[in-house]
């Protein structure tokens, strides 16, 4: 027997291992954090916006009719996805009015997913890129 038989097959496993990892870290669907019979509509100012891998994220202060402040967070696709649709991380300036528009996590904290996001001058780009997500009527600036 070849003694390098062993070896070329502890190879092989390894990189089935690796090869396998990302199915193992399946991307989650809509339905299982948000709730599509629960719609937002949302305007307030930007606190941070991170741009990663699978989902980017951006977090702002909602001023409620009592004044009280709450920091929403919502969930927007991927930083290819938002730049092919027109949308960078430039475009969400710390300080900057917003309106998102989506839906609300099925865990009731202030969180969601982001299906167009109304910018300060005005543009309104899709931001969702689940594709079990609901889809809705663009938001008129």
């Amino acid at each position: 027997m070849n003694a390098s038989l062993p070896r070329l097959a502890a190879v092989a496993t390894l990189g089935a291992i690796l090869l396998g990892t990302p199915a193992a870290q399946a991307h989650h669907a809509f339905a299982a954090e948000f709730d599509a019979k629960q719609p937002l509509d949302l305007q307030g100012v930007i606190t941070k916006a991170k741009w990663v891998n699978p989902h980017s994220w951006l977090y702002f202060d909602v001023t409620g009719p009592d004044g009280t402040v709450t920091n929403w967070g919502v969930e927007f696709g991927a930083p290819n996805s938002l730049a092919n649709k027109g949308l960078s991380k430039s475009d969400l300036k710390v300080g900057q009015p917003v309106r998102i528009r989506g839906f609300r996590s099925k865990n009731g904290e202030p969180f969601g997913y982001s299906v167009y996001v109304t910018l300060a001058d005005g543009r309104v780009i899709q931001t969702g890129g689940a594709q079990d997500a609901p889809t809705t009527e663009a938001p008129r600036p």
